[in-house]
């Protein structure tokens, strides 16, 4: 007599792949047209400013000193705080 019973067939594993976060824009390398397209609420004028204080003031060392710059206020600074960072 034969043996019916089912074989269970093994079942893959599927790895869970880590969701990366997306690339933060680097305050004191990206260009004015980079900041322009990447940055909420910054436009043409914000971001030439923000290189013109980086070419006047040296490298940022924090994401706060934008906060230095005309027209950047603390709401657009916490609207950007996760999509900038300073290397």
């Amino acid at each position: 007599m034969r043996n019916t019973a089912a074989v269970a067939k093994p079942v893959p594993i599927i790895s869970q792949q880590l969701v990366q976060q997306p690339q933060r824009l680097d305050l004191n390398k990206a260009a004015a047209l980079t900041r322009q397209k990447e940055l909420t609420g910054i436009g043409k004028a914000k971001a030439e400013a923000i290189v013109a204080y980086r070419e006047a003031h040296g490298p940022f060392t924090s994401e706060d000193e934008l906060l230095e710059i005309k027209g950047i206020g603390n709401a657009l600074l916490e609207c950007n705080r996760d999509k900038v960072t300073v290397e």
